[in-house]
């Protein structure tokens, strides 16, 4: 080869790998730009479910310290870990009976859920949302790389993971620095690994509203792994609980000798989730998917405004039954250790009790839970009704609204899915409750049915908000929060009871056990009532958005 060849070769390859470079910066162009506009987007959500999230795990020390006063009793609780299995599916084991320690025993895994699901809403809200409303076609004929999009929104993940995370460390520091650190940092991780998660799907599926539901899906599957695995074992050493990355969190054993080697199997999942949506991301077009959506029948079936929202909406109603019917089970066989949990703590048997409503400690734990799991229903009920915004901003609802369909009868038909549906769940909700603990069913389904008024009339607030404005209908999802978080952590803060009126739950009676009223349902009842018709009256009155 001459010396003239040479120079060709390498001149060729040091321009294949300017080339290569050049490729790889064009893929990421604009990221920075989207990236501050998700920020923008997001200015309020992220703060809000960091700081409700943050709020739950830094009020945990004074709570536990308000109901395990002494070293005995908190050593006591820890043993109970050891021979209660039902429990320990719910909250895990015990690896340190100091007040750090029962802080990542008690709301630990339930924060790295809570992270895991903040994150996956960012990530589908910045791609596929974004793909399915038609936005990220306008923005990609802008010079914005092929993956700006995905790297913009998992960075707003890992802020909104990154502020969540110094927030428990920051906040936790006085119980223990390294503990404080090790949980935090692991609560982070779940968020990234689901984030990540979360990007693959979106890859995958062709709606938002499926990429949401499978990642939660997902979600939901661990923590049912990290449940069997802790019921299997009182040590965390199941391979269940170590194939679930909400076990990875427990298996860093924050305030008992934390495990830090457990911290690169959060950044190892990352990664290789990572990877993978990068390619993908890489080898579709803008709004396709690998997934497509099944083209369904255009007559028949869906022949109807109601037909058309049931089939909307079939998934969800079915995703949410299947969880309260699991939920139940486990909340009946928690019921059966509640009085060992208890045993002679008095404060913990008044902080059940008033949050049950009687003396009687197996009734007051069965009146809790049947008041979680209307909480938690409140929240159905809210994403079902919010169905209508996201059909109206999505434009949807334009060429439906556009033949011989009033907007009354297309809106009642996800109503009747939303208020409807809200019943189903909860009876499914008791059943599994009765089941689980092996009571006569009827007691505990009349109970599960008391909750619905409340149920309703935050649903029916959210279709008042709605119908008076879509800018307005987001807010339906922080009263719904606020009526979470009062129903639990309110009587453990020991919240005065004019605080806790604030929510509907806290006028209806506590059953089973308790003595039924029917006062306070049958108002609830109307005032669900006239929100809905103020809200469908300003729906009718109002132009739809574009």
């Amino acid at each position: 080869m001459t010396a003239t060849d040479a120079t060709d070769a390498t001149t060729a390859k040091t321009a294949s790998a300017f080339a290569v470079r050049a490729g790889g910066s064009r893929q990421l162009a604009g990221t920075g730009a989207l990236l501050r506009f998700a920020l923008r987007r997001d200015r309020v959500m992220m703060p809000l479910w960091a700081g409700v999230i943050g709020l739950l795990v830094l009020s945990m020390p004074n709570s536990l310290k308000t109901v395990y006063s002494t070293p005995a009793e908190r050593a006591d609780v820890a043993r109970q870990m050891l021979t209660n299995s039902s429990l320990r599916a719910t909250y895990g084991p015990v690896f340190s009976d100091s007040l750090g320690g029962l802080t990542a025993w008690r709301i630990g895994g339930y924060a790295g859920v809570f992270a895991g699901i903040m994150s996956l809403l960012i990530v589908v809200r910045h791609t596929r949302d974004e793909e399915e409303s038609g936005r990220q076609e306008l923005i990609s004929s802008a010079m914005v790389g092929r993956r700006a999009p995905l790297t913009a929104a998992l960075l707003a993940a890992f802020v909104a993971n990154g502020a969540l995370a110094l927030l428990i460390a920051g906040g936790l520091a006085g119980q223990g620095g390294a503990g404080a650190l090790a949980l935090g940092l692991a609560v982070g991780g779940v968020g990234m690994v689901f984030a990540t998660m979360a990007a693959i799907v979106a890859q995958l599926t062709e709606s938002a509203r499926l990429a949401k539901g499978l990642t939660g899906g997902l979600l939901g599957a661990a923590f049912v792994l990290k449940a069997a695995g802790d019921s299997a074992t009182d040590d965390g050493s199941s391979p269940l609980t170590w194939i679930s990355p909400v076990g990875w969190l427990e298996e860093t054993r924050s305030f008992a000798d934390e495990r830090w080697w457990v911290l690169p199997l959060f950044a190892a999942a990352v990664a290789i989730q990572g990877a993978v949506a990068y390619e993908l991301a890489g080898r579709r077009d803008v709004g396709m998917s690998f997934l497509p959506t099944r083209p369904g029948p255009a007559t028949g079936r869906l022949g109807t405004a109601g037909a058309l929202a049931w089939r909307l909406q079939r998934g969800a109603v079915l995703g949410w039954s299947l969880g309260f019917l699991a939920a139940g089970a486990a909340f009946g066989g928690m019921t059966k250790g509640a009085s060992d949990l208890v045993g002679n703590n008095d404060k913990t048997r008044e902080i059940i009790e008033r949050m049950g409503g009687q003396a009687g400690i197996t009734d007051a734990f069965l009146a809790t839970m049947v008041g979680m799991l209307g909480m938690v229903a409140a929240l159905f009920v809210v994403a079902s009704v919010l169905r209508l915004h996201g059909e109206e901003t999505s434009q949807r609802a334009e060429p439906v609204l556009a033949n011989a369909v009033g907007r009354l009868r297309w809106a009642s038909g996800h109503l009747a899915i939303a208020f409807g549906g809200a019943v189903l769940i909860m009876l499914l909700g008791g059943l599994g409750l009765g089941l689980g603990y092996g009571a006569d069913l009827g007691p505990i389904l009349g109970a599960c049915l008391v909750q619905v008024p409340a149920i309703w009339t935050l649903g029916s607030l959210a279709v008042l908000l709605y119908g008076l404005s879509p800018h307005l209908a987001p807010g339906a999802w922080a009263v719904a929060g606020l009526a979470l978080l009062l129903g639990w952590i309110g009587p453990a803060l020991n919240v005065p009871q004019t605080v806790l009126d604030l929510s509907p739950f806290g006028h209806l009676p506590k059953l089973p056990g308790g003595a039924m009223t029917w006062t306070p349902a049958l108002v609830l009842t109307a005032l669900a009532v006239a929100m809905t018709g103020v809200g469908l009256a300003g729906l009718r009155r109002r132009d739809l958005s574009g």
